[in-house]
C-alpha cells in the first residue's frame, strides 16, 4: 500500500480539509508544515466562525492557553502573508484572497500597508474588492483604487502591444508590398510565384530573392466600436478586462471607442473610456440583467454610422426581462449593417460560462458569439476592420 493509501494520511488530509473543527475527533494528524497551513488558513477561514460567535478552539483538555480560553493567539497580516507565501504556490494565495476579501469582507487586510503592497495585482482579487466597494467606507475606497490602478498597469503592459499590432496593423486584403515587413506578414502566394524561376533542382529548394508582403491597412475613414458591459456580479472579471481594451482601443487613429454599463439600468461613461481606473471605480456589481435596454440604448445613441459601427456585447446573456425587445433591437441593428459581435467571456482563461438558449438566438438575429481571451479578441475586432 503507498503511502497515500494509509489511514494516517487520509486522516490527515481529512483533518486539514475540515480545519479546527475537527480536532477533537482527529488531534495530532497534524504536525510541522501540515500544523502551519492549517494556523494559515484558519487565520481567513476560521474568521468567518469566530465573527458569527462559533468557537473553533481545541477541547478543554488539550487547551494550550486556559486563561485566555481555547483561541490560539492569531498571526498579524504580514505574518499570514509570509506564511502564506512560504507554504502554498500562488494560485492558492490568490483564492484566499479572493475569499478573504470578497467571502467575509476582511478589508482589514487594506488597513495594513505591508498587507496591501503585497497583494497581488490579480484580475480575480480586484473583482472581490470592487464587489465589495459599495459596502466600504471612503478609506477602503481609496484603498481599493490603489489596487485597480496596479491591476489596470499590468493588463495594459500585457495588452496593449497586441491589441494596437492587431488593429493597426490589420491587413489589406489581395494587397501587397514589396517594402519590408515582419515575417508573419509575407504574402506567401506572392512571394512563391515571383521566385519560382529560382528553384533549385538539386537541393530542392526555392531561393527567395524578393519577398513580397501583405501591406498594412491604412483606414482613412474612421471605425467606431461600442462596447456595451453587463456589470451584473458574475461579469466582474469581464468587466476589468473591458475596461482595460476599451482604454487601449481609444488609443488607435481612426477609432472612437463609445463604453455603456448595464445591469436593469444603463450608465454611459464614454467620457471616461480613456481612464479604465475611473471606470472601474464606477462599476456597481450586482443587481439584475436588462441587455434589451442596454443594446436599444445603445442604437438610439451611439449608432449614427451603422456600417462603420462594431457593436460589441460582452454578457453571459442571462436576460432578466422579457427577451424579445433584446431579439427585436439585434435583428434591428444587424439589418442595418452594424458588425455585431457577442462576447461571453473576456478574461485570459476564457472559460465560457454563459446561456447558450439566448446566445443562439442572438445568433439567429444576426450576433456573431464567441469565448475569447482579450488577445484573440483584437484580432476578432481586427477581422471585422477593412
Amino acid at each position: 500500500m503507498s503511502k497515500d493509501n494509509k489511514p494516517e494520511e487520509s486522516l490527515r488530509r481529512w483533518r486539514l480539509v475540515l480545519g479546527r473543527f475537527a480536532e477533537r475527533q482527529l488531534s495530532n494528524c497534524c504536525s510541522g508544515a501540515d500544523a502551519r497551513r492549517d494556523a494559515a488558513l484558519d487565520r481567513i477561514y476560521g474568521e468567518s466562525y469566530r465573527r458569527r460567535g462559533i468557537r473553533t478552539g481545541a477541547p478543554e483538555g488539550n487547551r494550550k492557553n486556559p486563561k485566555g480560553g481555547s483561541e490560539p493567539p492569531q498571526m498579524t497580516l504580514p505574518e499570514w502573508f509570509g506564511e502564506m507565501r512560504s507554504l502554498f504556490p500562488k494560485s492558492v494565495l490568490e483564492r484566499v484572497e479572493k475569499d478573504a476579501l470578497g467571502r467575509f469582507g476582511m478589508t482589514e487586510i487594506l488597513d495594513d500597508p505591508k498587507a496591501l503592497a503585497e497583494l497581488d495585482p490579480d484580475p480575480s482579487l480586484l473583482a472581490a474588492l470592487l464587489a465589495h466597494r459599495g459596502r466600504s467606507d471612503p478609506v477602503i475606497a481609496g484603498k481599493i483604487r490603489q489596487v485597480a490602478k496596479r491591476v489596470v498597469e499590468e493588463l495594459t503592459k500585457k495588452l496593449r502591444l497586441q491589441t494596437s499590432r492587431a488593429l493597426s496593423g490589420a491587413r489589406r486584403r489581395g494587397e501587397t508590398t514589396a517594402r519590408r515587413s515582419s515575417a508573419r506578414d509575407i504574402a506567401w502566394n506572392q512571394t512563391i510565384r515571383k521566385n519560382l524561376k529560382n528553384w533549385d533542382q538539386e537541393r530542392l529548394v526555392l531561393i527567395a530573392e524578393h519577398l513580397h508582403f501583405h501591406a498594412a491597412a491604412r483606414r482613412h475613414l474612421p471605425w467606431r466600436i461600442v462596447l456595451c458591459i453587463d456589470q451584473s456580479g458574475s461579469m466582474a472579471t469581464s468587466l476589468i478586462y473591458s475596461a482595460v481594451m476599451a482604454s487601449i482601443l481609444s488609443t488607435l487613429p481612426a477609432v472612437t471607442v463609445k463604453l455603456v454599463l448595464f445591469d436593469t439600468s444603463v450608465v454611459d461613461l464614454s467620457d471616461e473610456v480613456g481612464d479604465p481606473v475611473d471606470v472601474l471605480m464606477s462599476v456597481q456589481l450586482g443587481g439584475g440583467t436588462d441587455i434589451g435596454r442596454a443594446v436599444a440604448y445603445c442604437e438610439a445613441t451611439h449608432i449614427a454610422e451603422p456600417q462603420r459601427t462594431i457593436f460589441v456585447l460582452v454578457s453571459d446573456f442571462c436576460e432578466g426581462a422579457p427577451a424579445a425587445p433584446l431579439f427585436a433591437a439585434v435583428r434591428r441593428l444587424a439589418g442595418a449593417r452594424v458588425k455585431l459581435l457577442g462576447l461571453a467571456a473576456l478574461d485570459e482563461a476564457a472559460r465560457p460560462a454563459y446561456d447558450r438558449d439566448t446566445a443562439a438566438r442572438l445568433v439567429d438575429a444576426g450576433m456573431e458569439i464567441a469565448a475569447l481571451t482579450p488577445e484573440h479578441f483584437a484580432d476578432w475586432v481586427a477581422g471585422h476592420i477593412r
